[in-house]
């Protein structure tokens, strides 16, 4: 699939800073490669971001959902995957809904971008929910995903990130 064409905010289209200590706060650095060039760590590959060990890795032209996505599997995982990270997060079907979930919740914190864009990016970009949007199943279908993060620790009860990587308690 050509991604060049879908329109979704791109990391060459925002101020770094504030992901950049956004990731700083999970304890993962940013490495950004050059145009055209392959993303070490990518699972899938093209503009996707990568993770390796505690550093994601991008492109100017990496879809900023596919940044918070890959940073919300880091911040979701247990510590033995953490260690061993590199290219594959891993994870079972309710982590991987709590990602979607977080990856929501922590577009509120990028300046210019938000909610309301995240979703509208995950719906262009093809994430699929059973209800049709992402909008809808944030709203309407996560209440699993919810539960799962409170589980861990990785959101507080009023529904705001927690700002910390899952432990085991």
């Amino acid at each position: 699939m050509n991604t060049d064409s879908i329109e979704v905010t791109r990391f060459s289209d925002i101020d770094s800073g504030p992901v950049v200590q956004l990731l700083s706060r999970y304890g993962l650095s940013i490495r950004v490669v050059p145009a055209g060039r392959p993303i070490p760590g990518s699972f899938w590959g093209d503009e996707e971001a990568g993770l390796v060990g505690n550093e994601l890795i991008v492109r100017p032209d990496t879809p900023l959902h596919s940044i918070l996505h890959e940073t919300c599997h880091y911040i979701c995982m247990d510590e033995a995957r953490r260690q061993n990270l590199n290219t594959n997060a891993g994870g079972d079907y309710d982590e991987e809904n709590a990602v979607c979930y977080l990856q929501i919740l922590l577009s509120a914190e990028i300046p210019g971008f938000g909610q309301e864009k995240m979703i509208r990016d995950m719906d262009a970009w093809g994430y699929s929910f059973r209800l049709g949007s992402a909008q809808a199943w944030f709203k309407q279908d996560a209440t699993d995903a919810r539960k799962w993060l409170l589980s861990k620790g990785l959101i507080t009860a009023n529904g705001r990130p927690a700002q910390s990587t899952r432990s085991e308690r």
